[in-house]
């Protein structure tokens, strides 16, 4: 690594790794950062503020050329590489020592209106796609933070508000650019590398860097109905139990994610209700307002809201609601399982970690699995479990100068084993630090195939930053 130490532009061409460096810098667009020189401090920082790793370089790109070109010197020089495109819990996107492929310059997102399709490049996040297909009254399936990136989120499956409608996110994915270990660009879609594809469809970032996705659109927006309804956590498991006797059948324009979390300040709930532990409710219908009305109504009939937020509001409002409770530079740890259904012991346990709260930016949240969802063949992509139940996360959440980490790891850890006797996977982009066993829960027999894609696309494991599946040599 300590050939590295030599700012850019200011090479050693006695050397092999001044020539490299130098060949590096005369092809690449992009920014090129070392530590010490300006906007590496802020390039090398990610949500996750508890992540504090220093690559000897950052490559930030400026295109799919720049990609190839990092990774061509990435093996030349035999460099650890990471790619920062998203959130990550984990910090998969910075690597200690190595090369990290920066891809937030790549911004472009073209739509198709007639053809109902967009085209975004590898840095562009969930709000920034979202903006780009509202103008048209349409959107491409994605998630509930508007500052996640597309590219880790989509390569994992993609949760969001409207899965139970249009399918999860790799359900609307038509094709992704790629390129690969050995630094080659690759289009990859049912018809080219069908094989690659499935396993695009929810493996991550395991068989190559994507620098561009194409998605089928859906009209929507730019109204939905949705919003919070919050209830005192005593009124928790009447809630709860409601939920999971009504979410398996209600229709499929009918998402609903829960939270318990101590009550935050702001105008969603009375000021008597701030810090107190609350059970929440985000029920978004994807389809009539009037007709929505009609299919909510029950879910608001439950005991007593002590706020109830439920209106017709822009979509790209609702995109971004939960975006100040997931704040860029906050320390965070999550774990996260599939539960198949609340039971009451299982709900027990979701109320139980409420009143153990140990952060108030802490909380647990489940998202109601099932619906369009359901009814793609398990087969189709790498996604593991897609049969109807909740993907519920503990996420533990405190600010820098908080000194209690080990206290706030302890309560996400505890509730996670609580609730493992009633869990069935996990979905794999919600994966932390559970290792090969984590691997497993995500995947099951699924593994053995995407184990094959790595041995045939990355059998040296050069992209092992990720929830890592590694070639088929290196187990054990």
């Amino acid at each position: 690594m300590t050939e590295l130490a030599t700012p850019v532009g200011r090479t050693r061409a006695t050397t092999g790794a001044g020539t490299a460096e130098a060949r590096l810098r005369s092809r690449f667009r992009g920014a090129l950062l070392r530590p010490g020189e300006e906007g590496y401090e802020e390039a090398r920082r990610v949500w996750n503020g508890a992540i504090d790793r220093r690559p000897a370089l950052i490559a930030r790109a400026a295109g799919a050329d720049d990609v190839v070109e990092a990774v061509r010197f990435a093996r030349e020089r035999d460099l650890p590489v990471s790619v920062r495109g998203g959130h990550a819990v984990a910090g998969h996107a910075v690597v200690d020592g190595g090369l990290m492929i920066d891809l937030s310059l790549m911004k472009a997102v073209k739509v198709d209106p007639a053809a109902r399709t967009a085209r975004a490049a590898g840095g562009v996040l969930l709000g920034e796609l979202d903006r780009a297909t509202q103008r048209f009254g349409l959107v491409a399936p994605s998630g509930i933070v508007s500052h996640t990136g597309i590219g880790g989120f989509t390569l994992g499956g993609g949760l969001g508000h409207t899965m139970r409608r249009f399918g999860l996110t790799v359900d609307n994915l038509r094709s992704v650019d790629l390129v690969t270990a050995d630094g080659e660009r690759l289009k990859v879609d049912a018809e080219r590398e069908p094989e690659l594809f499935w396993g695009l469809r929810g493996g991550g970032g395991n068989f190559g860097i994507a620098t561009a996705f194409e998605y089928r659109l859906h009209r929507l927006g730019p109204m939905v109905l949705g919003g919070p309804i919050f209830w005192p956590l005593a009124d928790g498991p009447e809630v709860l139990r409601f939920l999971r006797d009504f979410a398996p059948e209600a229709p499929d324009e009918l998402s609903m994610v829960f939270f318990a979390r101590l009550a935050p300040p702001g105008p969603l709930v009375p000021p008597e209700q701030y810090g107190r532990p609350v059970l929440g409710l985000v029920p978004v219908w994807a389809g009539d307002p009037a007709a929505g009305m009609r299919a909510l109504a029950p879910l608001r009939r439950i005991a007593r809201p002590v706020a109830d937020n439920l209106r017709p509001l822009p979509y790209l409002f609702l995109q971004s609601m939960v975006d100040g409770g997931n704040q860029h530079g906050m320390h965070y740890y999550w774990r996260s399982q599939r539960v198949p259904r609340l039971a009451d012991d299982a709900i027990d346990v979701l109320c139980g970690l409420t009143e153990t709260i140990t952060s108030p930016l802490s909380y647990t949240a489940g998202l109601a699995v099932g619906r369009a969802v359901a009814r793609v063949d398990a087969d189709a992509t790498a996604v593991g479990e897609r049969h109807p139940g909740f993907e519920i996360s503990i996420v533990a959440g405190w600010p820098p100068p908080d000194p209690g980490a080990g206290r706030h790891t302890a309560w996400v850890r505890k509730g996670w084993a609580d609730l493992r006797p009633h869990a069935t996977g996990v979905y794999a982009n919600f994966l932390n630090d559970e290792g090969a066993a984590g691997l497993q829960d995500a995947y099951g027999k699924r593994l053995r195939r995407l184990t094959a894609l790595k041995d045939r696309y990355d059998p040296a494991n050069f992209f092992c930053m990720n929830a890592n599946i590694p070639p088929s040599r290196r187990r054990g």
